[in-house]
């Protein structure tokens, strides 16, 4: 049974099913003195839509999509952006493309949103870009990092919003040949195209070394009831720099079976199943210490924190409108930080809510400067250059929180 959240200031529907819905596209936008709308805007509101693995094998990362409700709930009993209060539709997709295709024309059909915001999930993406990217609605920074989300040429109406994959992937390769140029590789990813983009990547970021420091690359199917068969093949083959690029749930199970089989090679875990709570505590956190990852954002709940203005700000939300959110979770911080973006943006539309002018404040962005990421980074973007997060830095996990070190480092 379908199931929806709604409040008077922001509306988060969280759907478990949904009819496939064939409405006609209204075309055009709507025009109220020098006021410019498109679909899903008005003098009063900002209707927005997006589909959350809030079930599934995904759910953890759905985090993300309760967050963005929250902050956009305080948004709006703060006046909203320029007088207009956005609501938030967030359908339930639980990670299955299929459901993302239906769920996503009937935000676009029947609900009438404005665009979509930060769908998560890679395949999921991929399933409605052309769909969106055809019909010219924003798909806005999308919570997938596939590289053709950072594509103008090709899909002029689709942005990222994390560096994407091959971007990581090829930091990990830097750090590996700085520090350990004799390694012997391993590689665990998830067996579809965004999994194979970093394989991709790491083949290219190595170069004529590949073929001799890659010695085992495994790869899962998001199906699987778990990946300990895949880490034993990878032990058995001498890995001593495990490159793990699994998702949240098959991430905690690679930690847990190398503490089971005693291994221990230098561990490097991708950005997106860095999360303490999701990954990190269900997999033992003395099994995680050492792990080594990267990040844009800080580590909001890091004491190094303390006394940063836009960390005071981030706490204030917490505590306000999401008080029970757990802090060391990078998937609070990344959700508040997508929001807050797009905020910008809305803001810089003023009265023109076209979708053309979202697309054109969305990729004009110049030295935009957001809470929670690093200092020295900002959020620059350009008709040609889709990347809003560029950089990383180096990251390891205590056993209590993930303390950074080296300079930042970018693609």
């Amino acid at each position: 049974m379908s199931r929806s959240l709604r409040t008077n200031a922001t509306r988060a529907a969280i759907l478990a099913a949904g009819l496939f819905v064939t409405t006609p596209l209204l075309a055009g936008d709507r025009q109220s003195g020098d006021r410019q709308y498109g679909q899903g805007a008005s003098n009063t509101e900002i209707k927005i839509g997006q589909t959350m693995p809030y079930s599934g094998p995904l759910s953890a990362s759905s985090v993300i999509g309760k967050v963005q409700a929250a902050y956009f709930r305080m948004i709006n009993d703060h006046g909203g952006v320029n007088g207009r209060k956005i609501t938030l539709i967030s359908y339930d997709d639980a990670a299955a493309p299929s459901k993302t295709v239906e769920q996503v024309r009937k935000l676009i059909e029947s609900d009438e949103v404005l665009f979509t915001f930060q769908t998560l999930g890679n395949a999921s993406n991929i399933a409605v870009q052309k769909y969106l990217n055809d019909r010219k609605i924003p798909q806005l920074f999308v919570a997938g990092r596939a590289t053709r989300f950072e594509d103008p040429i090709n899909f002029p109406w689709t942005m990222g919003f994390a560096p994407n994959l091959r971007t990581e992937i090829r930091v990990y390769a830097r750090f590996i040949l700085d520090n350990y140029p004799n390694a012997r590789i391993g590689l665990l990813y998830q067996n579809d195209e965004s999994g194979k983009d970093y394989l991709t990547g790491l083949k290219e970021a190595l170069g004529a070394r590949a073929g001799d420091l890659i010695v085992s690359d495994v790869s899962y199917d998001v199906s699987d009831p778990t990946v300990d068969s895949q880490v034993v093949r990878l032990k058995a083959a001498g890995v001593d720099v495990l490159v793990n690029m699994a998702a949240s749930k098959f991430a905690a199970q690679v930690i847990r079976k190398m503490a089971e089989l005693d291994w221990k090679p230098v561990h490097l875990l991708g950005v997106g199943s860095s999360s303490i709570d999701a990954v990190l505590s269900p997999a033992g956190i003395e099994n995680a210490k050492g792990i080594i990852s990267a990040s844009s954002l800080k580590e909001a709940d890091d004491p190094t924190w303390r006394d940063d203005e836009g960390v005071k700000r981030w706490s204030a939300f917490m505590d306000g409108y999401y008080p029970g959110g757990d802090r060391k979770s990078i998937f609070t911080v990344y959700g508040y930080s997508a929001a807050e973006l797009l905020v910008q943006v809305l803001k810089r539309c003023g009265d023109n809510l076209s979708r053309e002018n979202v697309m054109a404040q969305a990729t004009g962005l110049k030295n935009v400067k957001l809470d929670l990421l690093l200092p020295g980074l900002s959020v620059n973007t350009g008709p040609t250059d889709y990347r809003v997060v560029k950089e990383f830095r180096m990251m390891r996990f205590t056993g209590d929180r993930w303390g950074p070190f080296g300079p930042i480092v970018a693609d």
